[in-house]
């Protein structure tokens, strides 16, 4: 009888020990590529760490009694661009690991439909085929550089999506675009579009040459930036002055409208 005891004691520690789990839970969007998962020894080193993989709540049928294998999203109900939940569990005291949970990373995937840019600064654009929600960054070229001035959180869907953003023009020509990066580090880009500014271009004072001692005078509010001598930003923002009391005495590029002058510190 004690011996049955015993033996009834070792199977219900045995049990409870091989149901005791953490899970590993992953959440993104598939991408049309599957996840693969390296599966050490159990901590008793009897079986394997994993004993079950859901997705989206289904059980799987992945061979997961291996060191490594791989859950296989294209032989379920799912389409690239749906939302995957991935819910790993496995025994204590040991870890499996995941080798590329980036590929259910959001991935820009939009395509541009139209994009247009009105007089009054409305910028409008259309998408489909995104897969997942990553930002837009609207960008204008001015100073001989493209600058990033607005994001637009992306929808994520694949049927018509459309987004608006307000921009601000510098005199003469104006150029926009709009850009997504993903997990890859890639950008992808729309289209450029223009508008033409005829307003007067904008000047400063002291300008020409002339030593600035506390503030610089623009005729028009612009927004602007200023540099050192070495390529370090000092100031930027919008207005039609600027106080550089606090700069040190020297020379310094000014971006303002659309171009790029110096002027002197004293």
């Amino acid at each position: 009888m004690k011996k049955l005891f015993l033996l009834l004691i070792s199977f219900f520690v045995i049990t409870f020990y091989s149901f005791s789990e953490n899970t590993i839970e992953l959440e993104g969007i598939y991408q049309g590529e599957n996840v693969f998962v390296m599966n050490p020894f159990s901590a008793t080193g009897v079986g394997f760490c994993i004993f079950e993989v859901t997705v989206n709540g289904q059980v799987t049928t992945d061979e997961i009694n291996s060191s490594a294998f791989e859950i296989d999203l294209s032989v379920l109900d799912i389409n690239e661009g749906d939302k995957v939940t991935i819910v790993i569990k496995h025994k204590e005291g040991c870890t499996p690991k995941v080798l590329n949970s980036e590929v259910l990373n959001p991935k820009s995937t939009f395509n541009i439909e139209t994009i247009t840019l009105a007089k009054d600064g409305t910028l409008k654009w259309s998408t489909t085929g995104e897969r997942g929600e990553l930002d837009f960054i609207v960008e204008q070229f001015k100073w001989n550089k493209w600058i990033k001035i607005e994001t637009v959180t992306g929808n994520g869907l694949s049927t018509l999506s459309n987004y608006t953003c307000k921009v601000d023009f510098h005199t003469g020509e104006n150029k926009f675009r709009v850009k997504q990066i993903d997990y890859t580090k890639k950008a992808r880009y729309s289209q450029e579009v223009t508008y033409t500014n005829l307003a007067a271009a904008i000047t400063f004072t002291p300008g020409d040459g002339k030593k600035a001692t506390d503030k610089i005078t623009f005729s028009a509010s612009t927004s602007y930036e200023i540099y050192d001598y070495y390529g370090r930003l000092k100031l930027k923002g919008k207005a039609a002055s600027v106080d550089i009391s606090s700069l040190e005495i020297g020379t310094y590029f000014l971006n303002f409208d659309n171009v790029t002058q110096t002027f002197e510190k004293k």
